[in-house]
């Protein structure tokens, strides 16, 4: 097998998070959700660039998920990042996430799921695998954990670890 000097897996990431970036610069743009849209976004919270209040990272030291759906403000998106308050338990906070820390977005209005393994500080940066699919059903779960689906079903998923580079 050839070597991948082209990296189709960065190349294959890069555009789904386009998909994110794209639909968080319309909500921004207009200022609120079309229909019955809503996100949950799931991100590291030690990643390179993410800050938040020091109260939410010792309280998600790994990861957290947010909600933006009926109460969230000063929505900013750049090439890079996305900004946004949103409230919690009555306290506003201001959150800068890089699109570069996601791990995961859902829609549950359309069942629609990006799920990314993006490696922790510690991990090997070349582990990341992304995975795209409709999700038929979700269970709701605790406030502040990622929506876990129990099924995925009839979905198209796409894998990138068979094109990944073996070292």
């Amino acid at each position: 097998m050839g070597h991948d000097h082209i990296r189709y897996d960065i190349l294959a990431q890069d555009a789904l998070r386009g998909v994110i970036r794209k639909v968080l610069s319309e909500v921004s743009a207009t200022g609120r959700l079309p229909g019955d849209h809503h996100f949950f976004i799931t991100f590291l919270t030690g990643a390179p660039g993410v800050r938040i209040s020091q109260h939410l990272k010792s309280k998600y030291a790994e990861q957290m998920t947010i909600v933006i759906q009926h109460q969230f403000w000063e929505l900013k998106v750049t090439d890079s990042l996305f900004e946004v308050g949103l409230s919690f338990s009555d306290t506003p906070e201001k959150l800068v996430i890089p699109f570069n820390a996601i791990r995961g977005f859902y829609d549950p209005s359309v069942n629609f799921e990006l799920e990314f393994d993006v490696p922790l500080v510690e991990e090997e940066e070349d582990s990341a695998e992304i995975t795209a699919y409709p999700v038929d059903a979700v269970a709701k779960t605790e406030e502040g954990e990622a929506p876990k689906s129990e099924e995925k079903k009839e979905g198209s998923v796409v894998s990138l670890d068979a094109f990944r580079k073996k070292q």
